[in-house]
């Protein structure tokens, strides 16, 4: 008779057994393994490869969504359901590695949000905070903590934690933003809170301009106090970022791995502008081709300008406008631009910063 290995069988396909165990006396450890369960107690020797891996081990993968692709899919759930119904009309970006999940990438959330000429998205207010990259249209708002904004392509609009926002359309033609949120990072701390509002709207009880009046010329306010880590400016208009990227590109070389990038930032301390999603805008000149680089922070690109195409690992994307594109944590990843291009870029390298996880490698170094 052949003896019995269906427990050596079981203990090799764990994924994360630890090398060193003995797998061959794997099965005179099986009553013990099972006794433990009953007082839900589990043996880390056989997990301990998988939980703490040799480098990161991502479950996301490189996807893009094309823009011309999706966007009839959007116009299709405006004739499906309401703003009313839905409370917000997202279609999710679901990284194809993760199924079913709502996840861009293992700690970031991404969709299409569309609002059609007259509609509002009620009033709420989340611990989840959330960034809005403009991608079509003109004359919709957005109004967070009692002041409203006029969102325009390629704008980057912050919605803080714990703040009341709805959203409107004032105009005779559909928009369309990015919506990217750190809820999976906020659910899993288990501290996610969340509620409705009263009514539709949220009372304005400052002007429009007032954030960027008292934040946004390098001046603050000289008594003012903020508490929050989430920068006062609450729009970021792409009209001065584009300014930004070209000025700097008159004096400056570009760099082999980034060519111009920049941050955006919380100008009352000069940290990012959010305090769980970095964010960036990229400006890729024609030809140039990036040099390799990847970094422990996944990251979610939006094309705002230009064509080109991104290596991702073994896989290459061609992207053009409104093109959104994932480069998984620590997967290699560089860029060629056909034409100059602008690229808005947001991961969760912040929090990764905060906690000491955050790594880089650029090839060459």
């Amino acid at each position: 008779m052949k003896p019995d290995n269906s427990a050596h069988r079981e203990a090799g396909v764990l994924a994360g057994i630890v090398p060193s165990v003995n797998l061959a006396a794997e099965a005179g450890r099986m009553d013990f393994y099972e006794r433990a369960r009953s007082r839900n107690l589990a043996p880390l020797w056989r997990v301990l490869h998988g939980l703490v891996t040799d480098r990161p081990a991502p479950r996301c993968v490189p996807a893009m969504w094309r823009y011309a692709e999706v966007r009839p899919y959007l116009m299709e759930a405006c004739q499906l359901i309401s703003t009313g119904e839905a409370e917000r009309r997202v279609m999710v970006l679901e990284n194809p590695g993760l199924p079913g999940e709502s996840r861009i990438t293992q700690s970031l959330f991404a969709g299409l949000q569309i609002i059609l000429p007259g509609e509002i998205a009620p009033a709420h207010k989340h611990v989840a905070s959330a960034l809005r990259f403009i991608i079509e249209g003109h004359k919709a708002y957005t109004a967070v903590a009692g002041e409203r904004t006029m969102m325009e392509p390629g704008d980057f609009v912050i919605t803080p934690s714990m703040t009341w926002h709805d959203h409107g359309n004032e105009s005779d033609a559909p928009m369309v933003w990015l919506d990217g949120l750190d809820m999976h990072i906020v659910n899993l701390m288990c501290a996610s809170f969340r509620e409705g509002y009263p009514g539709k709207v949220h009372p304005l009880d400052r002007p429009e301009g007032a954030a960027m009046a008292e934040a946004g010329h390098n001046l603050l306010p000289v008594d003012q106090v903020y508490a929050s880590q989430t920068s006062p400016i609450f729009n970021y208009p792409y009209k001065r970022t584009r300014e930004a990227l070209d000025q700097l590109a008159r004096f400056r070389a570009a760099d082999a791995w980034h060519a111009y990038k920049m941050k955006y930032i919380n100008p009352v301390n000069g940290g990012w502008a959010m305090p769980t999603l970095s964010t960036w805008m990229q400006l890729i000149p024609r030809g140039f081709n990036t040099a390799s680089y990847r970094s422990t922070d996944s990251a979610v690109f939006t094309v705002v300008e230009g064509t080109g195409s991104s290596k991702i690992g073994a896989e290459t994307f061609d992207w053009g406008p409104h093109d959104i594109f994932v480069a998984p944590s620590w997967v290699a990843h560089e860029h060629t631009a056909s034409s100059d291009a602008v690229v808005f870029i947001y991961s969760d390298r912040v929090v990764q910063e905060k906690l000491d996880f955050w790594r880089e490698e650029k090839a060459g170094v």
